[in-house]
């Protein structure tokens, strides 16, 4: 799973040089090296936020300690339910049956409960350290079905099947059984996540570079069964207060409390803890139809279609104290497919309530890198007879190879308790924020959690803190670190100044040859309100120094490569770049990007002074108001010609323009990286608004106009057939100019692929001054490749794409029926021409293949029209990285 995340900073730091795409080439054996390098690394970086208290407090606390086994086979029993009588302090055994339960106060009673077998509560010695040996019997049980079967196989069938008529029962029932049924509900909950190294080798462990860290090891830690050694990197805890109404719906978060440690320094820590919430199950409601966990939606046991997907077989029935339940085993009719398997306990009371559930994966899933997925949901009955979520556990563990080596183990476990139904809040509570943040929050004291926390940690989870602590503190760690948050960051910290990004050191373009560049920024250690950043570069072939200077000015003291933006910036820059690229072939350039299909003829020398101000709102509405003035001088084959009747060349364009960029992405969550912020993606929109003026005669503007511009972006989940990605755009200029100042679309000719680009354009191809257009992606998620004899275990995954636009030159702006315009370049056997979008739109469409070796996706991308244009061949062949689950 870290290898994921850490996959994906390190490739949107370097994308841009291709340092990444260069390590995929290498070897086998020294990419593994070179991953599990990348993984240690994390490991020895750190950022405690928050701190144990060197504060002492008297307390008097009670603990109980033991182990739960069946009093009949005398076999460990895991997950069983322990809590001092009459209080919310609880917790379950581990897989050997053993726990470990410590609250303050005096409590004498202790009570073990788990649904098949008779509860048991004990007599401890209040305020004293105990130690029990608890031996719990079955309830009675009763076989529901007895079959009879011949030699050969049965098939499977929905119909007759009483499983299936029970499940389908369940799914009728749903509404009335999920915890948001209620006009209004409210609960508190307490959230812990942890992450892990294990399987590290001995030579590691043993060596001279880990020797002085190995005070951080967990020897005890129990992973798929077995006692490993591992090294803590990450862990979290969160006390909240859940508010929920119906109608109007609303939910509210309430977040009182929060501690973490995170060795992995350099990585954001609130987009960690976010992506790894999101990763294990943010929200587990096993009555959804879908649920989100591994960033992928797997369909519910229970959802609508669910016996469309999964077979389900009843294999026990138990009675308890409360009434009989009946257990459902599932299993995936497809084992490629996003499915789980396990079992359910099932209320025959008439609600058909779920009392228990567990959910596991089998090894032919297609999900890259998992090696386990565990997830357990207990839930409590209440006095009026309904069942609610009391705790949810869930337990996944990640590697390069799916059966050895370095790995990496998640668990997040979230306990649900003073549940309260019909209990409404004042009116004006519901007008308030989705996430609201307590004024203290970071409560790095001991005794704050020794009170209030809901579960019990382990021993060495409760030591964690303090040893980050010590970690912090040593200098050959702190250098460590350095590394590290140079190599993913892309920039060398100094202190008060950094050098970078490093990735942007080197490249090379047709136009400029091979490209040294260098630069570097300030940090707030400088100055928390002036920020200074630029670049120097120059060509071997054009021999042009090339630079870009930037001042800052932040309002709220924050970074501008931080959330939230409220800074004016002035910048002063000269490069060169393909027109209608804004700059993305040397500044931002992945390595397959140097390298195109067909000739890059046309170039811009630019020279802009650019004046901002940029404001983010919590809400993610943001706005950018813009001053620009651009002096354009093409290069290479580009030429600015009149067509008047002395063919004038032009050799400079100037423009003076303000405009305002308005931003919505409402529930966005991001993560931060050293340059830019990154989404991940969910199923909100983002909205974007542009519109730009050109002002003639100011500072040697020459031409008046309005742009408008929109843009929409959208995921749409469709569970077991994947996710569409939509983007709807569309544009209107108003006033006559030249080429340069019209809609330039978007092209593509290098051998990456680009999901915002036109891939079988040429750059420069078309021009408009209003348009329309749509991207559509749909990826499958391996759904048909999954069920192909031969190849559906190698969990390839399919692509379709389609992008089309439409658009038109109105006559003002088109050389053919103007005058005083720019001509357009002409296509020739050695360059590419430019044209107006016509009444026929521009399509293309593409098939793809993803997760080849894992990393690998290959796209064959057609053109369907304008294919009589010079140089245009309708059939490309598009590559692409993208390391994910």
């Amino acid at each position: 799973m870290l290898l994921n995340f850490w996959s994906r900073i390190v490739v949107l730091s370097f994308q841009r040089r291709g340092i990444f795409q260069f390590l995929m080439f290498l070897n086998s054996n020294l990419l593994k090296t070179l991953s599990c390098f990348g993984l240690i690394l994390f490991s020895l970086n750190v950022a405690a936020q928050q701190t144990d208290s060197l504060k002492t407090h008297t307390l008097t606390l009670t603990q109980v300690s033991g182990r739960v086994v069946d009093a009949l086979t005398g076999k460990p029993l895991p997950y069983i339910s322990v809590t001092f009588s009459g209080s919310s302090y609880g917790t379950y055994t581990d897989k050997l049956g053993k726990f470990t339960l410590k609250a303050p106060g005096l409590f004498s009673q202790i009570t073990f409960s788990y649904v098949g077998y008779q509860s048991i509560t004990k007599t401890i010695k209040s305020g004293e350290i105990n130690e029990l040996e608890i031996r719990l019997r079955s309830s009675q049980t009763q076989l529901k079905e007895v079959s009879v079967t011949t030699g050969k196989k049965q098939r499977y069938r929905n119909k007759g099947n009483p499983a299936v008529s029970l499940i389908q029962q369940i799914i009728n029932h749903k509404d009335e059984n999920r915890m948001e049924s209620s006009d209004y509900l409210q609960y508190d909950q307490y959230e812990r996540i942890g992450l892990s190294f294990f399987h590290l080798s001995q030579k590691f462990i043993n060596g001279r570079f880990f020797s002085k860290y190995k005070f951080l090891l967990d020897t005890t830690q129990k992973i798929n069964g077995q006692t490993q050694t591992a090294l803590p990197v990450y862990f979290s805890e969160k006390l909240s207060q859940n508010y929920f109404r119906k109608n109007p719906e609303k939910s509210i978060q309430v977040l009182n409390a929060q501690k973490q440690i995170n060795i992995i320094k350099f990585v954001d820590t609130v987009g960690l803890d976010i992506y790894l919430n999101r990763l294990y199950g943010n929200n587990l409601d096993l009555y959804s139809n879908n649920i989100f966990i591994i960033t992928n939606q797997f369909l519910s046991p229970i959802a609508n279609h669910a016996p469309d997907f999964y077979k389900f077989f009843i294999t026990d029935t138990i009675k308890t104290a409360k009434g009989k339940l009946v257990e459902v085993s599932f299993t995936p009719r497809n084992k490629g497919d996003l499915l789980f398997e396990g079992k359910l306990l099932v209320t025959l009371d008439g609600h058909y309530a779920v009392a228990g559930c567990e959910l596991n994966v089998n090894k032919q899933i297609n999900i890259n890198f998992m090696r386990s997925l565990k997830i357990r949901l207990d839930f409590v009955q209440d006095p009026g007879g309904r069942y609610y979520l009391s705790k949810s556990d869930v337990t996944a563990d990640f590697g390069i190879s799916r059966t050895k080596g370095l790995g990496v183990i998640g668990e997040r476990t979230v306990v649900y308790t003073n549940y309260k139904l019909n209990a409404p809040q004042p009116e004006a509570f519901y007008n308030g924020k989705a996430l609201q943040i307590a004024e203290n929050v970071n409560r790095a004291d001991t005794s704050y959690w020794t009170t209030h926390r809901t579960d019990t940690l382990s021993g060495q989870q409760a030591q964690i803190y303090g040893k980050i602590s010590k970690l912090e503190k040593m200098p050959s760690f702190k250098r460590t670190m350095w590394i590290a948050s140079t190599l993913t960051g892309g920039f060398a910290d100094f202190g008060a100044v950094q050098i970078g990004p490093i990735n942007s050191f080197f490249a090379f373009s047709s136009q400029e040859g091979l490209r040294f560049q260098g630069g570097g920024r300030t940090t707030p250690k400088f100055n928390k309100s002036i920020y200074l950043e630029g670049y120097g570069g120059i060509g071997t072939k054009d021999k042009q120094l090339k630079y870009d200077l930037i001042t800052y000015l932040s309002l709220n003291k924050t970074a501008p490569y931080r959330f939230p933006n409220d800074y004016f910036k002035v910048s002063y820059l000269y490069d060169v770049d393909v027109p209608g690229h804004s700059f993305s072939i040397n500044n931002r350039q992945a390595a397959l990007s140097s390298f195109q299909t067909g000739a890059t003829n046309y170039w811009l020398y630019s020279t802009i002074f650019r004046l901002d101000y940029v404001k983010d709102f919590e809400n993610h509405f943001s706005y950018d108001v813009i001053f620009k003035n651009w002096n354009q001088q093409p290069a290479a084959k580009l030429v600015y010609e009149l067509n008047n009747a002395d063919n004038t060349i032009i050799h400079n364009l100037t423009t003076s323009e303000l405009g305002v960029h308005l931003r919505y992405a409402p529930h966005e969550q991001i993560l931060q990286g050293t340059q830019d912020r990154h989404t991940i993606y969910s199923k909100y929109p983002i909205m974007e608004l542009m519109v730009n003026h050109g002002f003639k005669g100011f500072m040697n503007g020459s031409y008046a106009y309005t742009n408008f511009g929109v843009n929409i972006f959208k995921r749409f989940y469709f569970s077991q057939l994947g996710y569409s990605d939509v983007t709807l755009m569309g544009g209107y200029l108003t006033g006559k100019v030249p080429f340069p100042l019209l809609n330039i679309s978007s092209a593509n000719q290098s051998l990456a692929y680009d999901l915002n680009a036109y891939n079988r354009m040429t750059y420069l191809e078309f021009v408009s001054d209003h348009y329309v257009g749509l991207n559509f992606t749909q990826s499958f998620n391996g759904f048909f490749l999954n069920k192909i004899p031969l190849i559906e275990h190698l969990k390839w995954r399919e692509y379709l794409t389609f992008k089309i636009l439409y658009g038109g030159l109105r006559n003002e702006n088109n050389p053919l029926y103007s005058n005083d315009l720019y001509k357009f370049p002409t296509g020739t056997k050695g360059s590419n021409g430019t044209y107006a979008l016509g009444n026929v739109p521009y399509t293309e469409a593409g098939a793809g293949v993803g997760n080849i070796f894992k990393i690998l996706r290959i796209d064959v991308i057609k053109r369907f029209s304008y294919l009589d244009h010079p140089g245009i061949a309708p059939y490309a062949v598009k590559f692409s990285f993208n390391p994910d689950f």
